[in-house]
């Protein structure tokens, strides 16, 4: 098949899945962007859960509750949805989940409290969205990282990690912005940040990690309803949004 026919199909693809209702789009869109032997999570009994990320999946959570599944630990956002539909799908498993997602966060913010708030609890998947800041801060907040150091402090911390547990199991989120949405400027953020995006894709291939493409789900989300439905400011979703990314994440694990 030639590109211009892929580029034709993949365009009418999600063109059509935004006309779906939130599980249809999100199985629509996650076919689409992932190969079909893609990586999958495989849980074992009492598998722990790590959710890492930054305000986006920090949500509000309670940040001195270290209980397993409660909600006030997991905080608002799509961590505590993934959270509800894991725990109701695998409960013959009985997986563990803990949110440990902090607002602000960069890649090199995680990597310095990787010991104490995430391989302690020695995790059996590992889920991590992390990129916006990233970029965001460099364009208002005195943040002087590159596309390079994102993308090698994210690739050292992924091999420190296979390293200290050889056999956890990856998810990678692909970073999102909402074109329309009060934080994002167009001619500022693109197409830089889609440079990130990029990166983040192509680690997950490299440490054979589920990658989950939610700009692709926003996107055709986006022919639905406008950005400041999903997420008003662009960046962080509001309750559709976080259902979305759920039902995104969910799909992609194959759990």
């Amino acid at each position: 098949m030639n590109d211009t026919r892929r580029d034709f199909l993949k365009k009418s693809v999600l063109a059509g899945a935004g006309a779906l209702l939130i599980p249809e789009l999100a199985k629509a869109v996650v076919k689409e962007q992932t190969a079909a032997n893609a990586s999958k999570i495989t849980l074992k009994k009492d598998a722990v859960i790590m959710l890492q990320g930054d305000s986006i999946t920090d949500a509000g959570r309670d940040k001195a509750n270290n209980t397993a599944n409660s909600t006030q630990m997991l905080g608002g956002g799509y961590s505590l949805f993934i959270a509800g539909q894991l725990l109701t799908a695998h409960a013959d498993k009985q997986p563990k989940i803990y949110n440990r997602g902090i607002s602000g966060n960069k890649v090199y913010q995680l990597r310095e409290r990787w010991e104490p708030e995430c391989l302690a609890f020695f995790p059996d998947v590992i889920s991590i969205l992390i990129g916006v800041n990233d970029y965001w801060h460099t364009l208002g907040g005195g943040y002087k990282g590159t596309l390079e150091v994102y993308e090698n402090d994210y690739r050292n911390l992924l091999a420190y990690t296979k390293e200290k547990l050889p056999n956890v199991q990856f998810v990678i989120c692909e970073p999102f912005a909402l074109r329309g949405g009060s934080a994002i400027e167009d001619q500022r953020w693109f197409p830089m940040f889609d440079e990130y995006r990029k990166a983040a894709k192509k680690l997950a291939g490299e440490f054979n990690a589920v990658f989950v493409p939610f700009q692709s789900g926003f996107d055709a989300a986006m022919k639905q309803a406008p950005a400041r439905y999903w997420a008003g400011d662009g960046v962080h979703p509001d309750l559709p949004g976080r259902q979305l990314m759920a039902n995104m994440w969910m799909e992609a694990t194959g759990l």
